[in-house]
């Protein structure tokens, strides 16, 4: 019959059932595979610790299990932990070796990179693809330092995560990305103008067309959207501030 457990027993929560010496076990298991995983992912190399990709992730949350587990639960035997640790490091290395000899099969584990934004507007299918939203991709041109769907030639989406962006020579009028006004000073957004040189873009996506769209109200044909604004230049290359996305009159 199992032991009543005594709620808020301080004994029980912070020293446990095993003896006071077990905790000199804890220290010797600890610095044994410590040291074990540590000479191991030094063997790994460079490349699984300077990027994290699909491969890595399996390694870490597989030694995460083998390494924790060995260290303070009395029933894993240390030789049993170490073996895992070793199949895992090798067979990680092996698939390492893989990616680097054969693009194959480094697109097959890690993926290929994803176009995002190809001459001014962001691509939905490529972004439903990796599920991402509109606004996690803006986000993302904003920490990469874009302001304006306009300055960009080309975006791409990376196997590891990263975000390549490619500027254009000259920029263009587009879609800002600076976030609407009301969420800076807390104030309502003004009505913004729709268009400009019977041109407008899709508040969503950047998608450049012509002003009677907004008349006809028909969607973005891109991306389906219904918001429209006055395409902005970007900063440094205009005097007027960016336009936030605003839904037509009737």
């Amino acid at each position: 019959m199992e032991q009543n457990i005594i709620p808020f027993d301080l004994y029980r929560m912070f020293v446990g059932e095993q003896p006071l010496a077990f905790y000199g076990e804890i220290l010797v298991r600890t610095l044994i595979i410590y040291g074990y995983t540590l000479m191991m992912i030094r063997w790994i190399g460079g490349r699984s610790v300077a990027q994290l990709s699909m491969v890595e992730f399996a390694l870490v949350i597989a030694l995460g299990s083998a390494v924790g587990d060995a260290m303070f639960y009395p029933e894993v035997p240390l030789l049993a932990a170490m073996t895992v640790i070793t199949l895992v490091v090798v067979v990680n290395k092996l698939l390492d070796q893989l990616i680097v000899r054969s693009d194959r099969i480094k697109d097959l584990i890690d993926g290929r990179p994803i176009a995002l934004v190809r001459e001014g507007r962001i691509l939905p299918v490529a972004v439903a693809h990796r599920d991402l939203g509109l606004a996690e991709i803006k986000a993302m041109l904003r920490l990469a330092g874009i302001s304006n769907l306009g300055e960009l030639h080309a975006a791409y989406l990376e196997a590891g995560g990263g975000l390549s962006v490619f500027r254009c020579p000259a920029p263009r009028p587009g879609l800002s990305l600076l976030p609407p006004e009301h969420l800076l000073n807390g104030h309502p957004p003004p009505d913004k103008a729709l268009a400009k040189d019977d041109q407008t873009c899709c508040a969503l996506c950047g998608a450049l067309s012509g002003a009677q769209i907004i008349a006809t109200r028909n969607p973005c044909p891109h991306c389906g959207g219904q918001l429209w604004q006055a395409p902005e230049w970007p900063l440094g290359h205009g005097n007027q501030p960016p336009a936030q996305g605003v839904k037509p009159k009737d």
